[in-house]
């Protein structure tokens, strides 16, 4: 287990340090160089008719310092671990830019706003100041964002990366036999889902809320049975409906062939996500489709788009079910 200093990036953390740092510093010292034109005591609080809370010229100093490197600190201090991904570390060195930035930008503004009045009463926060001050801290909050490159080091994440490659140097087909793909039914059908179901709902919705949102939740819950998410590799198949809710996972060492085919839906018990006799199915229409044989007797069919990529699913099952068998010849489909 790698020690707590190698888990940070100095450079980061040097500079998460240092910026907050540096900038309370030209805060204070700027502060005193308008210490003879401002009042006493200062506003730290304003309505629109001016000052409403008050402190001595040096309390309004120091918290305002203490705000800037507190604020900055705990958001640049996000981004030091190289144990988080680089882009949270990038956004929070960006974030933690804009925050120190903009409470400068604040405290200062409540300064420029009180230079040159005998009363803290009749003071506001200089506008311009800080509406450029806002800018300039965004801006160069997405400047860092871009600019800050984190500290390369070896993580978990290079590891799963060299695996990688190093199982694809091993066995080049190893990329052709992963495949992922949507399939989705017809766009006329969705169409058929908002004028049969929304659009009553919204209707509905006018008399009894609940209900009309309950025929809603229920069309959309129907419209997304009709996607589905579909990975095929080495260690099988899995079908995801509505990309998220897994339906269908058959491993590689179940299957015994794979064929494309025209199916209609109506011979598998329906559209979605179906069981009808000794076939599971998870169909968005009738058309190009892959039937896949398991060595139980059961079948499952899914569909798969077009013929070509139905073509290609029912290979790479072929050729997982070979591996998984090891029997020294590709499976055939029956």
């Amino acid at each position: 287990m790698a020690s707590f200093r190698e888990t940070l990036d100095f450079r980061a953390l040097r500079f998460a340090v240092a910026f907050p740092l540096l900038l309370a510093i030209g805060f204070v010292v700027c502060a005193q160089m308008l210490r003879n034109d401002l009042p006493h005591p200062v506003a730290v609080m304003w309505n629109a008719d001016g000052g409403t809370s008050f402190a001595p010229f040096g309390a309004y100093v120091a918290g305002g310092a203490g705000l800037i490197i507190f604020c900055g600190w705990a958001v640049f201090l996000q981004a030091v671990s190289i144990t988080r991904p680089v882009v949270m570390r990038r956004a929070m060195m960006g974030l933690g830019l804009t925050v120190s930035l903009f409470i400068t930008t604040v405290v200062a503004a409540g300064l420029v706003g009180q230079s040159g009045l005998a009363d803290a009463r009749e003071s506001h926060v200089d506008p311009i100041v800080l509406a450029m001050g806002s800018g300039a801290a965004v801006a160069l909050g997405v400047v860092m964002i871009f600019a800050f490159k984190p500290d390369p080091r070896w993580t978990r994440e290079d590891d799963a990366a060299l695996e990688e490659e190093l199982r694809l140097l091993e066995d080049p087909d190893l990329a052709r036999d992963t495949l992922r793909l949507w399939v989705h039914a017809r766009s006329s059908v969705f169409i058929m889902i908002v004028v049969s179901a929304l659009f009553p709902a919204a209707l509905i919705a006018v008399a009894v809320p609940w209900l009309g949102a309950l025929v809603a939740a229920a069309a959309l819950v129907g419209a997304g049975f009709l996607f589905a998410r579909v990975r095929a590799d080495r260690g099988g198949l899995q079908v995801f409906a509505g990309g998220i809710v897994r339906v269908l996972a058959v491993p590689a060492v179940d299957i015994d062939a794979a064929a494309a085919a025209e199916v209609k839906a109506a011979d598998y018990g329906g559209w979605g996500w179906r069981r009808h006799d000794d076939a599971t199915a998870m169909l968005v229409g009738s058309g190009p489709a892959v039937v896949v044989r398991k060595l139980n007797g059961g079948r499952v069919a899914l569909s798969a788009g077009t013929q070509a990529s139905a073509d290609r699913l029912a290979g790479v099952l072929n050729r997982a079910a070979h591996r998984a068998h090891g029997d020294g010849q590709a499976q055939q489909p029956r």
